[in-house]
């Protein structure tokens, strides 16, 4: 059968302006697209965001992905480290600085509960130890109200995860990331974050994989029917870069840095809502690693190529349109 070449205009990807008299084609084996954030030199804006907490195949599957990243030079956020803090005997899964080498950003991670309860408890130096311990940059702090309330034996938050995290902020002087897991953040709450002395922001906006629906489909002690409109509800990505950039307008946000995920399902989205973005972006990813590492490093390695080099082509080839609403 005969391909046809002609694509519907109905199909084009109004994103970007096509301009193919200034680029070059990169180098199939090593793209570089360098940018500098967490005091790091990344060679692609690309950040494999954090998964595999609470899996047990989480040793092999974060040895796979630091593999990569410190191949590439990507920028890297651990899963849950609580069972890490709960039994030390498990630092292994995570001690991925060796094999990633000092030059990539690298970040635990700890939930806005488990932070709160060490405040209370005056045990903030087990923050600082996890940091020691893994020689990572930094904490990443999830938060995810909806899908704790829904999960069986979730955490409950007893105060607004905001003056949790001004209190972190007053005590604890390492770079920290905050993260919403699965359905993103509103203005108010990222005026609030871009005000506190944190390092960044990382979306998991509305698209990606909807923890609380996961959440409510495994509680069987719930009526299902009556919670799942609280599933529904959050903002995409696309969304929350332009609440950014109302929020540049009166605030400084050249001191964070924004990483990008949740609903990104191709690199030419990510690489749009990074242009897009009036401040620093990363461009954050996590299932699409995840398939790629449970089948294998060579599996991995491809994609991760090719996710480099499709960024590294649409740098070289394509300009985003500024201002356009993407649904």
């Amino acid at each position: 059968m005969a391909y046809n070449s002609r694509i519907p205009s109905s199909l084009k990807d109004g994103r970007f302006d096509y301009e193919p008299l200034f680029g070059i084609h990169p180098n199939r084996s090593h793209g570089q697209f360098e940018i500098n954030v967490f005091d790091k030199t990344m060679n692609s804006p690309i950040w494999i965001s954090s998964m595999t907490g609470g899996s047990t195949e989480a040793g092999l599957i974060n040895k796979r992905l630091a593999n990569v990243a410190g191949e590439f030079g990507l920028g890297m956020g651990l899963g849950s480290c609580r069972a890490l803090l709960e039994n030390p005997s498990l630092k292994e899964d995570f001690n991925l600085r060796p094999i990633l080498g000092e030059k990539a950003p690298f970040f635990a991670n700890l939930g806005i509960a488990q932070v709160d309860e060490l405040l209370r408890e005056n045990s903030e130096e087990k923050i600082l130890e996890l940091n020691e311990t893994l020689k990572t940059d930094g904490l990443i702090i999830h938060l995810n109200p909806l899908q704790e309330w829904l999960q069986p034996s979730g955490d409950r938050y007893t105060r607004p995860a905001l003056e949790t995290l001004q209190e972190y902020c007053s005590k604890i002087n390492i770079k920290t990331i905050v993260k919403e897991v699965g359905q993103g953040m509103g203005p108010r709450s990222l005026k609030a974050l871009a005000e506190l002395p944190i390092s960044g922001i990382e979306f998991a906006a509305f698209g990606g994989t909807n923890f609380s629906a996961l959440e409510l489909n495994r509680n069987e002690n719930v009526n299902s029917d009556f919670w799942k409109p609280l599933c529904h509800v959050g903002h995409t990505a696309s969304e929350m870069v332009e609440m950014l950039n109302d929020i540049s307008q009166t605030t400084d946000l050249s001191d964070k840095t924004f990483i990008i995920s949740g609903g990104v399902e191709n690199f030419l989205d990510g690489f749009h809502l990074r242009e897009e973005l009036n401040a620093t972006g990363l461009i954050g990813m996590a299932g699409a690693f995840l398939q790629k590492a449970r089948v294998g490093d060579k599996e991995l390695t491809e994609f991760t190529k090719e996710y480099v080099l499709g960024l590294e082509m649409a740098r070289e080839w394509l300009n985003s349109k500024k201002g356009l609403k993407v649904d």
